[in-house]
């Protein structure tokens, strides 16, 4: 099960304690999209939405099920930048290590500068490079210091995330019961604006097209695993713990505000903002503002994370430079997490100087390459369960439930996904920009490739 041609990388840092790991796993599927992009599918969808959510919910439940089984019966660096090279070749491991780096640069040019314009709600005069700037040179700072510090900070973001989605799980019902001061909707707003899916079933199923980028993000414990004191520990808690977690924070949370307000009202173009004024809660723009920033800071410090594992784990197939492998006394990948952060502030720059064209490209590209990495992570999966039956029984302690069908099923959905995105007219620039984006990738390969024989 090893690559003959692999170089043993220096070793990480394992310094995630098992509290650390448990508000990756719980915090990585509750990002931004949930507060405030779930709106473009409520306004779509109407309360049909949380159908959308449930849908590809779903899939993302499936997918970390393949991706658990593999972790625990093969722990590696890089997680599912290795399976897919071992189980695909090294062009599919190039391109799936390449295309998650490349997702999760672009979330931190996206999250610094949503970033600073959330601080902005407080601080209005104060420039949007700069509030960018700062966000982007703590978290960096704060990676730098050592994976106790990025597993500490994302222990308290993740913790403020969940407790904020309980309370309003908590709230909502209570008003939606009717166990609220001066009654509540009860279950009227599902149906009587409309219908309970009011625009035809087909909004539905591009709402579960828009909505698979906004659960990226909960595979980061596999990749951080390799930084824990038991890594098989924390991949078998968080793989069982996802399927609660989608229904809970997602489907729920977007079934209380489609029951609060009505799915039409201006007001759900900022869902929970609106949910809490519609309750009469004190301050609640101001709530959701620090709320949201959080998992915005969150998202940054995840992606300057996950960002510079993968690419220190490319380095150790040689499928990117050596420089990136180099650690820092403290066991942290110096090189890499700068080279994250700087090419994140390009991204920045760019959105002042080409948000047209450039920026563009880069935010209407990296959803669908979130989906082709969903879909190496399957494929993978599919081909290495014989032979980790045959070499590995015994880690096995994970398995994909239904194999091979559930498997053979996910990725007919993911390709079904990709194919109805061609039909879209909205989707139809992030497919291509994201099809684009493989292409240089595979002329990357080549290059790279060719620069090393040569």
């Amino acid at each position: 099960m090893t690559d003959p041609d692999a170089v043993p990388p220096p070793q990480l840092a394992q310094g995630l304690k098992q509290r650390h790991m448990t508000m990756i796993a719980l915090g990585g599927v509750i990002g931004a999209g949930l507060f405030v992009g779930s709106r473009v599918v409520i306004q779509s969808a109407g309360p049909a939405a949380c159908l959308s959510f449930l849908l590809t919910g779903t899939l993302v439940v499936l997918v970390m099920r393949m991706l658990g089984e593999m972790a625990t019966a093969l722990p590696a660096v890089g997680s599912f930048y290795a399976y897919a090279r071992l189980a695909l070749g090294d062009l599919a491991g190039f391109l799936t290590g390449w295309m998650y780096w490349y997702f999760w640069v672009i979330v931190v040019a996206i999250e610094a500068i949503a970033g600073a314009d959330l601080i902005r709600f407080w601080l209005p005069e104060a420039p949007q490079w700069l509030l960018a700037l700062g966000l982007m040179l703590a978290l960096t700072a704060t990676n730098l210091g050592s994976v106790r510090s990025y597993g500490e900070f994302e222990f308290w973001f993740s913790s403020i995330k969940v407790a904020a989605i309980i309370v309003f799980l908590v709230l909502g019902t209570s008003y939606v019961l009717g166990l609220w001061p001066g009654g509540g909707p009860g279950l009227k707003h599902l149906t009587a604006h409309g219908g309970f899916a009011p625009n035809g079933w087909l909004p539905v199923l591009t709402g579960a097209v828009a909505a698979t980028g906004f659960y990226f993000g909960a595979e980061i414990v596999t990749i951080a695993a390799a930084e824990s004191e038991q890594p098989a520990r924390a991949v078998a808690r968080a793989t069982h713990s996802v399927i609660s977690r989608v229904l809970v924070f997602y489907v729920g949370s977007i079934l209380l505000v489609v029951m609060i307000m009505p799915w039409n009202s201006p007001q759900v173009a900022t869902p929970y903002v609106s949910a809490l004024v519609a309750m009469n809660i004190p301050a609640a723009a101001q709530i959701m503002n620090a709320v949201v920033l959080t998992a915005v800071l969150s998202a940054l410090n995840s992606g300057l994370y996950a960002s510079s594992r993968i690419a220190f784990a490319l380095t150790r197939h040689g499928d990117a430079p050596r420089f990136l492998a180099r650690l820092s006394p403290r066991g942290v990948p110096v090189a890499a997490i700068l080279c994250g952060s700087g090419f994140g502030f390009l991204a920045v720059i760019m959105s002042y100087l080409s948000p047209d064209r450039v920026f563009a490209f880069l935010v209407e590209s990296y959803g669908t390459v979130a989906l082709f990495v969903y879909l190496a992570i399957a494929f993978s999966q599919l081909r290495l369960r014989a032979r980790f039956e045959t070499e590995t029984p015994a880690r096995l302690t994970i398995r994909m439930w239904g194999f091979p069908w559930l498997t053979r099923a996910a990725i007919v959905a993911m390709l079904a996904i990709l194919v109805a995105m061609a039909f879209i007219p909205d989707q139809r620039a992030p497919l291509a920009m994201g099809v684009l984006s493989v292409i240089g990738l595979i002329v990357l390969h080549r290059l790279f490739r060719h620069g090393r024989t040569g």
